[in-house]
């Protein structure tokens, strides 16, 4: 088994083949697996501050998570692991680099499916709103302030 490593960087920078999976990975656990049909590709991944994190194996992403950059600080999102890998810690490795590599900068905001809230509130992040329904999911906002 290869090892795991951990990746950033901009969609642009990356090689056809990891941005396919990156995004094949997005729609089989957003689309597919929650069968919520919506545009994954909504065109803030091209933005100028968004950067991608993917934790692979060998040259197969097992997990990734967006970062956009806002006027307000950062928004975290896209969190998703392949259903073959879940309970092996990835998303929360990816997690743990993506507020190490932002630092205490800036807010950083994300809406949770709400029964992943206590999963995020690990990370420093809080409760910052009232509950939604995005796309039949019920979420919750929630941020991590800076400093």
């Amino acid at each position: 088994m290869a090892e795991l490593q951990l990746h950033a960087g901009s969609p642009a920078e990356l090689s056809p083949v990891t941005m396919y999976q990156i995004l094949r990975l997005r729609v089989d656990v957003f689309v597919v697996e929650q069968q919520c049909p919506y545009p994954e590709l909504d065109g803030r991944d091209l933005e100028p501050h968004t950067s991608w994190l993917w934790a692979a194996e060998g040259d197969r992403v097992l997990a990734t998570l967006r970062v956009l950059g806002d006027a307000d600080g950062y928004r975290i999102g896209r969190v998703a692991t392949a259903l073959d890998a879940r309970s092996r810690g990835l998303a929360g490795r990816l997690m743990a680099h993506a507020l190490e590599l932002l630092g205490d900068r800036a807010d950083i905001r994300l809406d949770a499916q709400s029964p992943l809230q206590g999963w995020y509130e690990r990370f420093g992040f809080v409760r910052d709103g009232d509950e939604f329904v995005e796309d039949g999911i019920p979420h919750v906002p929630m941020r991590r302030p800076a400093g």
